[in-house]
C-alpha cells in the first residue's frame, strides 16, 4: 500500500488530463493505495518565485503551498498529469515546482560539496503527459527534451527515483475509442502501485 499524491497540473478540470488522473486514482485505490489529490488551479498561490532564493521573506509560502509540501512529505509516490504546451508543461505547473521544491525542503546544499543532498530520496514519480504531436515525433525529432530535463534537472536532482513518463500523443485527433484505451491504461498503471 503506497501513499500516493496525484497532482493535476492542467489549469482546468474540464480536460482529458482530469479524466486520466481519476482513472489512475481508481486503479491505485482498487489495489489498496491511499490517494490524495492536488488540483493546482484550486490553490491560492503566486507562481512567480519573485527574487529567486535570495529573499525568502519576500516570497512567503502561502498556506496552500505549505499544505502541498506536507502532502509531498506524506507521499511515497507522486503522479503529475499535465498537457504539453509549447514543448513543456503549463506555466502553473512550472510555477508550482519553483515555489514548492525549495532548498531545505527538496534539496539541501552543504559546504564543500558540489552536489546537494537529495531530500526526496525514497520517493518515486509517474508523469502522465498529453500532447497533440505524435509520440514518435516527440521522441525522434525533439529527442524528448522535456522528459530529459524533468528527469535529470528537476525531479531526479532532488532524489525522485524512478521518474517514469507515459505519453498520450495526438490528443487533438484522437478518437473516443483511443481515449477509452488510454483511460484503461492509466487505471492499470495505478493498479500496479501496490
Amino acid at each position: 500500500m503506497k501513499n500516493t499524491l496525484l497532482i493535476l497540473a492542467h489549469p482546468s478540470k474540464n480536460s482529458f488530463c482530469w479524466a486520466l488522473l481519476n482513472a489512475y486514482k481508481e486503479g491505485a485505490e482498487s489495489s489498496g493505495a491511499l490517494c490524495r489529490t492536488l488540483v493546482l488551479s484550486d490553490l491560492n498561490f503566486t507562481p512567480n518565485l519573485a527574487d529567486g532564493y535570495r529573499d525568502r521573506e519576500h516570497t512567503k509560502m502561502e498556506p496552500d503551498l505549505v499544505e502541498a509540501q506536507n502532502l509531498i512529505r506524506w507521499a511515497e509516490h507522486l503522479v503529475f498529469v499535465y498537457p504539453t504546451w509549447w514543448g513543456s508543461m503549463p506555466a502553473i505547473a512550472k510555477g508550482f515546482i519553483d515555489r514548492v521544491f525549495l532548498p531545505g525542503f527538496a534539496f539541501k546544499h552543504h559546504s564543500g560539496k558540489i552536489f546537494p543532498e537529495k531530500l526526496m530520496q525514497g520517493k518515486s514519480m509517474s508523469l502522465l503527459v498529453t500532447m497533440d504531436s505524435p509520440a514518435w515525433w516527440f521522441f525522434l525529432v525533439y529527442g524528448a527534451a522535456q522528459y530529459r530535463m524533468l528527469r535529470q534537472l528537476v525531479f531526479g536532482y532532488v532524489g525522485f527515483k524512478p521518474v517514469r513518463f507515459t505519453t498520450f500523443g495526438e490528443m487533438r485527433k484522437s478518437s473516443s475509442e483511443s481515449r477509452k484505451k488510454w483511460l484503461l491504461k492509466a487505471s492499470k498503471m495505478g493498479a500496479r502501485l501496490s
